[in-house]
């Protein structure tokens, strides 16, 4: 197999679970890139977000790219240009977070360097036997500040990539159905954790953003290597060449890839990728 590019998941998939890269998987990754091969971020994290791992693998040095809001947006890493983007409209953005309002939920979205929410304190999720403010985390591991308007939707003054739900989790798996109802046909909605819901612009997809992009660029669907650990990353694994899932990713991700690899504290990344350097 002729490898031209390796697309990854961040969370549960890049990252150990102290959100750090292992030195094993950066020193594969960097070789990778000094071979030719391209790095292609693909998260539903905000482009923010992912900054601090570009510069840390050194992709805008190498042409790589980051996939954002789930495939709502392509960067090049390189010349900072957005390739690819496609937002819901003010209207949609708007009736999505009046909506919410039914719910024991806390949306949240980002406009520039600021983070829109209801309320900062008070947003306690408990899962895994931790207990944390679910708003804090997304600031923090996004590098945004926060603004609390008196009502949300009059925060939405441009097209929104992505709205972000977080709930208990028990309590989305009760309401998931209830809370995109109104949307069917129109949005995107999905699962990302157990405790975070969110909402895209309609036909919003890793592989959409793929096609916009990388094939663009030549490199073909069968000279890929993608790596996921969620539902999220399905796409991505069905369109690759080699589909890896990380030993801690959830079973329908095992079932659909090609093969499944260690998981993300034990270098999953570097063994795969080792193989083909």
């Amino acid at each position: 197999m002729i490898v031209k590019a390796i697309i990854l998941d961040i969370d549960g998939t890049l990252l150990n679970h102290q959100k750090l890269i292992t030195e094993r998987t950066k020193h594969a990754l960097m070789t990778a890139q000094a071979k030719g091969i391209k790095i292609v971020l693909a998260s539903g994290r905000p482009t923010r977000g992912m900054m601090k791992l570009v510069h840390e693998l050194e992709m805008d040095k190498h042409h790589g790219l980051v996939v954002s809001y789930n495939g709502a947006s392509v960067v090049d890493c390189e010349t900072n240009e957005i390739i690819y983007n496609q937002a819901m409209s003010i209207d949609e953005a708007k009736a999505v977070l009046r909506h919410m309002k039914n719910f024991d939920v806390m949306p949240m979205f980002g406009v520039g360097d600021t983070m829109m929410v209801d309320n900062v304190y008070g947003n306690e999720i408990s899962w895994n036997g931790r207990t944390w403010n679910a708003v804090e985390y997304e600031a923090r591991g996004n590098n945004y500040r926060l603004c609390e308007p008196e009502h949300l939707w009059d925060a939405v003054k441009a097209p929104v990539n992505k709205i972000l739900v977080a709930g208990d989790p028990q309590y989305l798996l009760n309401h998931y159905k209830a809370m995109a109802e109104p949307f069917v046909g129109r949005l995107n909605s999905m699962f990302t954790a157990a405790f975070y819901y969110e909402f895209t612009a309609n036909g919003i997809d890793k592989v959409n953003a793929l096609h916009e992009s990388l094939v663009k660029m030549g490199i073909e669907a069968h000279e890929t290597i993608a790596f996921g650990d969620g539902h999220n990353d399905l796409s991505i694994i069905r369109f690759a060449g080699l589909g890896v899932a990380m030993a801690n990713a959830v079973d329908d991700l095992k079932q659909a890839a090609d093969e499944v690899t260690l998981s993300n504290d034990e270098d999953g990344i570097a063994v795969v990728v080792e193989r083909y350097l």
